[in-house]
């Protein structure tokens, strides 16, 4: 478990956890872990990887101890720019 990230037994409320794609191929667990930490308790925060490289795919899931962190997050981050990445962030709930 990262220092970072909050642990719970609790079924995550709706709206919590996030889907977030325009990440940069070298991104891991820990930057997403590192970006979305300072809006809140993070509960798991997992970039999905290529099976063949172990890249990132783009995306990835950020989740949220509420419904009001994950919004937090969600409204100060979707559409930023990326470091090091033509894209920007595009945030929004999971379904």
């Amino acid at each position: 478990k990262h220092p970072r990230m909050t642990s719970t037994t609790a079924r995550p409320q709706p709206g919590s956890n996030l889907f977030v794609a325009g990440l940069p191929s070298t991104v891991d667990d820990d930057a997403l872990v590192r970006l979305f930490s300072a809006f809140g308790r993070l509960i798991t925060a997992k970039v999905v990887l290529n099976v063949n490289n172990a890249a990132s795919r783009g995306f990835g899931f950020a989740q949220f101890a509420t419904v009001a962190e994950a919004d937090a997050a969600r409204h100060a981050l979707n559409g930023t720019a990326v470091p090091g990445h033509g894209g920007r962030l595009q945030i929004e709930p999971s379904r």
